[in-house]
């Protein structure tokens, strides 16, 4: 059963305490990246018939699969899947950034560019579910930056086959290139590349423990999107909320994992205690009810503070990676939440919602990371590049200025560089 926390009577770090992985992987993790950076698709195979029990003739996905996926999915989800795509694109058409130049001064032009990554690599698990929201979460910001080349590692199933509601998913969001191949090895073949999957410039997407290592151990060699914890979903609600509704958005994050963290902040005792109760009438009707039940047995935990701004002070200490505002008027609290990697606003926005359909991003930061960090969206695929221009008449009226300063540092050969320019020209 969630236990009940009343704020100022516990200790602060049972409060603020977060579920973390007893597993530790960095050194098996290491051990397969060094396999694959030596031994490349011949390590692939390996470890797809290891930890994935498939033997496999190739790993690319073949145009005649994704033609046999797609079939294979019921019409209503593919409308749907389309749908949910055009939401996506909408929200992220919004972010893309422009270059821009700057020339108000004579002589003087100065600018940036904007350039997407030439190859994108999206990682999509595949383990105890399929998640093609991931798919198109993931791919679309890539699309609309620009990128050259998107390609996707997912691991197969028993039989060598993705699973077709992912290859139905990737069809949507327009991906390049797919590969069967998962886990830390899936990460090592994009930052390394291997005879048969491409190196690629950023890897994005969720996974377990190991593949969170092995974007981690790999990040400087390639860029990474952001090291994912376990999910997390924290509401806030007040009296008035239906404590069935909120018990159901804590099951909805509860089911992904065992060490997924599902957190109630309340100013009412009773709604804390009618959530707790409905808790256990709800867990055992989920087809994940072992899951969810470990899960807010072990990380989930009903806060109850005095008043609904305190309230809000726990929920920015906490800086979740899902936040529902679970009151009215939600819109007056917007300003006051400061650290949240997404906010689903009121009582009639689970955040379900955000997972698959209204279109922000759901691969978002966790475990507090929401302090510094922000969602997945376009400005993770593209770089800047910027750029000087002076004329002669520009760059006497600034040399000596220039070159001062190199001295400051030290730095002569810095000033020298600036006036010789000037002595070549009397």
């Amino acid at each position: 059963m969630i236990k009940i926390l009343r704020y100022g009577e516990v200790p602060h770090s049972e409060i603020f305490a977060r579920s973390t992985s007893a597993v530790d992987v960095e050194a098996v993790v290491a051990d397969i990246i060094a396999d694959v950076r030596q031994n490349g698709d011949k390590a692939l195979y390996a470890y797809c018939e290891k930890f994935d029990k498939a033997t496999l003739t190739s790993l690319t996905v073949t145009p005649e699969e994704m033609a046999e996926a797609r079939a294979a999915v019921e019409p209503r989800f593919l409308e749907i899947l389309e749908k949910a795509a055009a939401n996506i694109r909408k929200f992220h058409q919004r972010q893309v950034r422009n270059s821009f130049i700057i020339n108000d001064e004579g002589g003087i032009v100065v600018g940036q560019k904007v350039i997407p990554v030439d190859r994108a690599g999206l990682y999509v698990p595949g383990g105890t579910a399929a998640y093609p929201s991931t798919v198109l979460m993931d791919a679309i910001p890539a699309k609309i930056a620009g990128c050259k080349e998107v390609v996707m590692v997912t691991p197969p199933g028993r039989d060598g086959k993705i699973n077709p509601v992912i290859l139905a998913a990737a069809g949507v969001a327009g991906i390049d290139r797919i590969f069967k191949v998962g886990g830390a090895q899936a990460v090592a073949a994009l930052a390394y590349g291997t005879e048969t999957v491409p190196k690629v410039d950023k890897i994005v997407g969720p996974g377990n423990a190991f593949v969170a290592e092995a974007k981690k151990q790999v990040f400087g060699t390639v860029s990474i999107d952001m090291i994912a914890g376990p999910s997390e979903i924290l509401v806030v609600a007040d009296a008035t909320v239906d404590p069935r509704h909120v018990a159901a958005d804590l099951l909805s994050q509860a089911e992904h994992d065992r060490m997924a963290s599902a957190v109630l902040v309340t100013d009412s005792p009773a709604l804390a205690e009618a959530v707790q109760q409905e808790l256990e009438v709800q867990i055992p009707l989920l087809e994940r009810a072992e899951i969810a039940r470990e899960s807010i047995d072990r990380n989930g935990k009903i806060i109850v503070a005095d008043n609904l701004k305190v309230v809000i002070d726990i929920a920015n200490e906490l800086a979740p990676e899902h936040l529902e505002l679970c009151v009215d008027n939600p819109f007056d609290y917007l300003d006051s939440i400061r650290h949240a990697g997404s906010i689903f606003m009121g009582k009639n926005c689970p955040e379900a919602l955000g997972d698959y359909f209204a279109g922000p991003n759901h691969t978002l930061p966790t475990s507090g990371t929401a302090r510094f960090s922000s969602p997945l969206s376009v400005d993770d695929f593209v770089k800047k590049t910027q750029y000087t221009y002076y004329t002669r008449e520009a760059l006497e009226r600034v040399a000596e200025d220039v070159a001062y300063f190199a001295r400051q540092e030290g730095l002569t050969a810095h000033a020298r560089s600036a006036v010789i320019r000037l002595e070549e020209s009397k």
